[in-house]
């Protein structure tokens, strides 16, 4: 949530905009009063020339691990990493994020204890934040023996999202084909190629006792009321099998039948924004152009770029793939819905004032606001809110 020491913009109604609201983007008007959006008559901001759109969720970035490391051998304290991933998805549109950590057999950043470290260090920073951060864990299958320190962690920071992932047997092909690939990993986890090799064969003896393991997190995560699903599924069996356990969420799909599969069962289907952006996969799986065509995708995350999340429904539009309404939504509307975020993801009164304000021209977003408080503006949509009341001006200093 937004820091409760910054003050809440002042009772305005933003007017003159094209703004989306009940799946369509028309010449309309919206108030803000607090931290809730309202149709009350309020003194008001003239937004001609601009499009207001629900605030972006982002279901899943890890975009802070260049903020937490710049380098592998350069970290740095994670409130500051915090801090500066904040800023950047609050500058991009993003007014709720989860961002994604590993629990894995790696260790190092994406091991149990930095997993810990991360949890504590966002639970301090939280109150502080401009937007509202979560954090999703991406749960590694063959974890087995850290079950009980998973799920007490998972309930002492209330984290409400877990994916699980299995890279397992591609660590074991780059570590048979690709050394130089396997060296990167072993340094980037602070340890020799030989003891990353050692933990490769070690996490695969485990594999037995998986499917036990998934099935009792299920159970304590339906219990719990955390949301799960399962990441990079290859084929429509793998995802069959998720979603039997209650894994509904399909997460980066690699390829069609994964994602058909989904489809068919109802299961959210989730494809990475730069993937749209750059038109394909950096890794060489499905286009999440093709997926989205098809009308096997229903939402986009950030992945690795919060800029690719605005930049993404603009290219859907252009393209001709769905009108910027509907394009908008899958990072909006469908997100808010697939994590049960009624508070949020469209434009009414009485929902959480999260908005994105965008030059219609240049694209360009001048504002966000999370949550009635001014999480970032620049640009000459700035000096219209200074013109607006001499509280604006207080509220924007």
């Amino acid at each position: 949530m937004p820091s409760p020491t910054a003050p809440f913009l002042p009772a305005l109604r933003l007017t003159g905009a094209q703004v989306l609201r009940d799946g369509a983007l028309r010449p309309d008007s919206i108030g803000l009063a607090e931290e809730r959006l309202s149709d009350a008559p309020l003194p008001s901001v003239d937004l001609s020339g601009y499009l207001v759109l629900p605030g972006i969720i982002d279901l899943h970035g890890d975009a802070f691990e260049r903020q937490v490391a710049p380098r592998p051998s350069a970290p740095f304290p994670l409130e500051m990493a915090l801090r500066a991933t904040d800023a950047e998805a609050a500058a991009n549109g993003v007014t709720t994020a989860w961002l994604a950590q590993s629990w894995s057999w790696e260790g190092g950043a994406r091991g149990p204890d930095f997993a810990e470290r991360m949890m504590e260090a966002l639970s301090a920073y939280r109150p502080h934040a401009r937007t509202d951060l979560r954090l999703q864990i991406r749960c590694e299958t063959h974890t087995v023996g850290t079950e009980a320190r998973l799920l007490a962690a998972l309930g002492r920071h209330g984290i409400d999202y877990v994916i699980f992932n299995n890279h397992l047997e591609e660590a074991a092909q780059v570590a048979a084909s690709r050394p130089d690939l396997l060296l990167g990993w072993a340094q980037k986890a602070g340890r020799t190629p030989q003891d990353h090799l050692r933990l490769i064969r070690e996490a695969r003896t485990q594999s037995r006792e998986v499917p036990r393991y998934l099935c009792r997190l299920a159970g304590h995560f339906d219990s719990l009321g955390i949301t799960y699903g399962s990441h990079d599924d290859p084929d429509g069996e793998t995802r069959e099998t998720f979603s039997m356990i209650g894994a509904k969420i399909c997460e980066f799909p690699t390829a069609r039948p994964a994602a058909a599969l989904a489809h068919a069962v109802g299961d959210p289907i989730l494809m990475g924004a730069p993937n749209v952006v750059r038109g394909g996969s950096q890794s060489g799986n499905i286009a999440a152009a093709e997926l989205i065509r098809a009308g096997l995708c229903d939402a986009l995350v950030s992945d690795y770029h919060y800029p690719a999340l605005a930049a993404a429904a603009f290219r859907l539009a252009d393209d001709g793939l769905l009108p910027l309404a509907r394009a908008w939504e899958m990072i909006s509307t469908r997100p808010a819905q697939i994590l049960s975020l009624t508070d949020r993801g469209h434009i009414a009164p009485g929902l959480r004032a999260d908005l994105v304000i965008l030059d219609a021209a240049t694209r360009r977003i001048e504002a966000t606001i999370s949550a009635g408080r001014i999480a970032h503006m620049t640009g000459p949509v700035a000096a219209r809110f200074l013109a607006a009341t001499p509280e604006v001006r207080l509220a924007a200093e």
